[in-house]
């Protein structure tokens, strides 16, 4: 496929066929055998990925081809086993502001995140790092970054999965060449048993009496005995979708629209919620379908406001207060319906309700060391077997018609007296004295 050439004064070249048939040599200047093996190799790699129409390279050829030099960077691209390197640089800030401005498909919340991403990949690498110059080295760096600044493992991984998704990007426009540097990082959010919490129902009536007013009662109710996602699916619920007759409430998931068939998911009406539904219904209307009205500004922290409001019904604030009210009401409702139907309500599969919902509660505790009913004594218990054995031979004593009889009645009853007619000594034996 490729080949060593050696030339004058300890100069060297790579010889190859091309993939349209054609000889072409790529000129490695002076340099060791050794180096122009190593280089060769990398070569059979590039030529192979070209042949076979997949374009993706290992890991390690992609990291050597981003690290190449210019020069020998510009001699690949001549003969075609690459495209050529822009000459402007790919800074880091303004390609993510520019590809944040241009996906107007997403939701704010997901470009709230992506923006959080961005203000810390800058914070590692700089405003005007060039993007071509991260390889899996610097993506390391930018994990180990966000470790000393003491955030959650999973936040971590998200932020991870966002910086890989930025420069999956970067590489589909051209922009960079080679391999993802965030490719094979842990994205993948794991269950924090540490921060699960189950919120009873006491300390949710303390939480309800404490909110400022109806709006802020009926979305503490709709996370808590609702089960509904807050912000998302209790911000896009309206009027429209509470069936008051048939006790339903149409519950619209922003999160899983994108999935056939998940759009919406049909919740029971249940007790808990009505009257908060109807404490809403009863204030004036300001015109718009939706049942939350006052708290709809993407500027408005829910979850920093709901923890001031725990704070005042004099409770600590517990993990995740949202998404522990909404795990509490699956749990809780785990105890009495199946899971499958508990997860139809709740929007979930039964995989996502073991590893980030349901939990192990104090309740269960209790109801597993609970002491059997005493027993009797000894005394109680002969007394009480003594009564029974009584009962039970003055039942026997009332017996008339149920005493034993003979099993043929009719034959047997005329023959009571057999008479006794003696032997004869005669017989099929031979006789004998007696």
């Amino acid at each position: 496929m490729a080949s060593i050439v050696n030339d004058p004064r300890g100069r060297k070249r790579i010889l190859f066929v091309a993939t349209d048939g054609t000889r072409k040599a790529i000129r490695l200047g002076k340099m060791d055998r050794r180096t122009a093996e190593g280089f060769l190799y990398h070569v059979h790699q590039i030529i192979g990925a070209c042949r076979s129409g997949v374009g993706a390279l290992d890991e390690k050829t992609a990291a050597w081809l981003r690290d190449l030099p210019d020069t020998m960077h510009g001699r690949l691209a001549r003969v075609g086993l690459v495209k050529p390197r822009s000459s402007t640089t790919v800074a880091l800030g303004a390609f993510i502001d520019a590809y944040i401005d241009g996906r107007a498909d997403t939701k704010i919340g997901t470009r709230v995140n992506l923006r959080q991403t961005r203000r810390l990949l800058v914070e590692c690498f700089g405003e005007g790092r060039d993007m071509r110059s991260i390889g899996p080295t610097e993506a390391e760096d930018f994990r180990l970054h966000m470790v000393k600044a003491q955030l959650a493992e999973n936040t971590i991984r998200r932020h991870v999965g966002r910086a890989r998704q930025l420069f999956k990007a970067a590489i589909r426009r051209g922009l960079i060449s080679g391999a993802n540097p965030f490719d094979g990082m842990a994205t993948t959010v794991r269950s924090d048993k540490a921060r699960q919490f189950f919120v009873t129902r006491a300390a949710a009536d303390k939480v309800i009496e404490a909110c400022p007013d109806a709006q802020w009662r009926l979305m503490v109710a709709l996370s808590r005995y609702g089960g509904l996602r807050t912000p998302s699916e209790t911000l896009a619920l309206t009027w429209a979708d509470v069936d008051w007759e048939r006790g339903r409430i149409r519950v619209p998931s922003p999160k899983t629209e994108h999935i056939e068939g998940k759009d919406c998911r049909i919740v029971p009406l249940f007790a808990e919620l009505r009257k908060p539904l109807l404490d809403v219904f009863a204030e004036p209307s300001d015109g718009t379908p939706y049942v939350i009205t006052r708290y709809r500004d993407a500027a408005c922290n829910l979850r920093t406001q709901l923890g001031r409001i725990i704070r005042k019904a004099g409770l600590n604030v517990w993990p995740k207060p949202w998404h522990n009210m909404r795990a509490s009401r699956q749990t809780e409702l785990c105890e009495e319906y199946p899971i499958h139907v508990v997860c139809a309500w709740l929007g979930n599969t039964r995989a996502v309700a073991q590893e980030h919902y349901l939990q192990v509660t104090d309740a269960h505790f209790a109801k597993a060391v609970k002491e059997p009913e005493p027993a009797l004594s000894s005394a109680a218990q002969n007394e009480a077997q003594s009564a029974s054995e009584t009962a039970g031979n003055d039942r026997k004593a009332g017996k008339t018609t149920n005493e034993k009889r003979s099993c043929l009645p009719s034959v047997s009853e005329r023959y009571t007296h057999v008479p006794n007619f003696g032997l004869t000594p005669s017989g099929f034996e031979p006789e004998s004295p007696a």
